[in-house]
């Protein structure tokens, strides 16, 4: 049957009952905006849950392909969301927190952890299951009336479960609707050109962008009773192989705009799903009969389930063929994407607040403190070249201290406009501290870059008025540095790698500098009372010890922002 008559009897459908087509087309809409709705709700409370531990999750994957693949699916199978892992994939490959092999590892688990999805659908028929709707109902009053940020979490998924169920509910209430009328049945079956089923799997997954939504609906379908091309074809089959592509879309939106290599792991991406796809199409038409020889037989009760089963094969089998040909995907997107320019290298301190990530609240607030960190590393260098160039009398150290100091004040305006965005997406109560925190930190540590200019500028007016400090006064000096030295260690413990007991040492080394500082200036003055030094040089010498215990200050509220 063509499509001109398969069309034709689609419109014969006003004969089908108008008040029931229209109300099971209602109930599928509804239905499918609240499978998605719930879905999402579902997803991001899970990765509140999660928290930090996924960042750590991907940094197991090392480079063994097994454990990739193992981490990409059980991160997506927990998050359920493929598009969320490979987007997640693409920002690190694009800050660099990942190797290409690696990325490509993750994503071919990440395409088996989402086929999860449909079995939501298979024991949603389950008589039992409907009690999990009321978890709607229990989840809200749980977000409404407990002051517990976890529990608000849990209330949340919850809810966004029960959701998942009712709309699944009652998009299988549409089905039921449409297995009833004849002429909906034939349009379905009419549809038998497997290209064409195909390509509308491709389309209909991108413009959804979740291939887990439209398998889940395909599974719904079936389940019905609705058998959708010819089945001694295995038309649906290529319906369910589209989905696979179309999930792409997502990965290809986000990598523009990204570096080389995150185009890069975009590519590999469509490339491992259209191989699969093109090889299993292949193998169909071979084998048309594929599902009713095993599948199919060995499950002949749940056709629902055929489906869901069949989309867990497919992505194993392509996980189990192109996992020992990585470094061939790898090589072909290298060979096929150009880097922009010989030698093309992220220049911007600011390439770690990659927006990819605020769709993952948590890793996204992991990047910003990790830019953060960077920060306070060119403010400390900055405040390190002004010192040394102070000692040896270096004017020319203000150059590269307006340089850092450049990079540092754009660092300052790139974190908080990222945490600004960071806090309009569904936050939890501990990254919402976090990102106080990282706020706070960011204007002590820009203090910091300017006290670095205060120094070089004490270096120009000793030039100017010939102002020399003996040897035992610059070793005073750099002994105080180098206690300051090490309370930037100290606070690096507490701020990068959030141990809160290091606050007790960042407490104590910053006493030290405190004594340092006294001690300093009154042997300064007594020095000035003997006549050792010039009168001219107290103003120099007061204001640089006074910044440089300053700078010490401003790293323990750095360390006490965390606490």
């Amino acid at each position: 049957m063509d499509f001109g008559m398969a069309f034709a009897l689609l419109a014969d459908s006003v004969q089908m009952g108008a008040l029931d087509y229209v109300l099971a087309v209602v109930a599928l809409l509804a239905g499918l905006g609240a499978f998605l709705f719930g879905f999402k709700v579902l997803s991001d409370n899970i990765e509140k849950l999660a928290t930090n531990k996924l960042r750590r999750w991907f940094d197991k994957t090392g480079k063994s392909r097994l454990a990739g693949v193992g981490i990409g699916a059980g991160v997506t199978a927990i998050i359920q969301s493929s598009s969320a892992t490979t987007v997640m994939v693409v920002g690190f490959v694009n800050v660099g927190l990942m190797s290409l092999f690696q990325a490509t590892t993750v994503i071919m688990g990440a395409n088996i952890g989402t086929t999860i999805t449909a079995y939501f659908s298979v024991i949603a028929d389950i008589p039992f299951i409907e009690i999990i709707t009321v978890f709607t109902c229990v989840g809200i009053f749980m977000d409404m009336l407990c002051k517990k940020d976890k529990s608000k979490t849990i209330g949340m998924m919850l809810a966004g479960l029960g959701l998942v169920f009712l709309g699944l509910q009652f998009m299988g209430m549409a089905m039921d609707e449409f297995a009833q009328q004849q002429v909906v049945k034939d349009f379905l079956i009419s549809v038998d050109n497997r290209l064409v089923l195909l390509l509308a799997g491709v389309i209909i997954t991108g413009i959804v962008q979740s291939s887990s939504a439209v398998t889940t609906l395909i599974v719904q379908m079936v389940g019905a009773g609705l058998v959708i091309g010819n089945p001694s074809n295995s038309g649906v089959l290529f319906l369910v192989l589209g989905t696979n592509i179309g999930t792409c879309v997502t990965a290809l939106l986000s990598s523009i705009g990204a570096n080389t290599n995150a185009k890069r792991a975009a590519l590999i991406h469509l490339m491992f799903n259209v191989f699969g796809t093109v090889i299993f199409s292949i193998f169909l038409l071979c084998w048309p009969r594929f599902m009713d020889a095993t599948i199919g037989k060995w499950f002949a009760n749940d056709p629902g389930l055929q489906i869901a089963l069949f989309h867990t094969f497919f992505n194993v089998v392509c996980t189990c063929l192109f996992l020992p040909f990585v470094n061939v995907f790898v090589k072909v997107a290298t060979k096929l994407i150009r880097p922009r320019k010989k030698g093309e290298k992220e220049a911007a301190d600011t390439v770690l607040l990659d927006e990819r990530f605020l769709s993952t609240p948590s890793v996204a607030v992991e990047q910003a403190n990790k830019a953060a960190t960077v920060m306070a590393g060119r403010a400390m260098e900055s405040l390190k070249i002004a010192f040394d160039g102070f000692v040896t009398e270096d004017e020319s150290a203000k150059e590269k201290v307006d340089e850092l100091n450049g990079r540092v004040s754009e660092m300052e305006r790139a974190i908080v406009a990222y945490l600004i965005k960071i806090s309009s997406q569904d936050v939890s109560l501990t990254d919402e501290k976090l990102i106080s925190a990282i706020h706070h930190s960011t204007g002590d540590i820009l203090r910091i870059s300017e006290l670095a200019d205060n120094i070089t500028k004490y270096t120009r007016n000793c030039r100017r008025d010939g102002i020399e400090f003996s040897a035992g006064v610059k070793k005073s000096l750099q002994d105080m540095y180098a206690k300051i030295d090490e309370l930037y260690q100290k606070t690096l413990d507490v701020f990068d790698k959030k141990d809160i007991t290091a606050i007790k040492a960042v407490d104590r080394v910053e006493d030290d500098v405190d004594a340092a500082r006294k001690e300093m200036i009154a042997d300064h003055i007594r020095r000035l009372n003997e006549g050792k030094c010039k009168p001219q040089s107290s103003g120099i010498f007061i204001n640089l010890v006074g910044n440089l215990e300053r700078a010490a200050d401003h790293l323990t509220y750095v360390a006490h922002a965390f606490d």
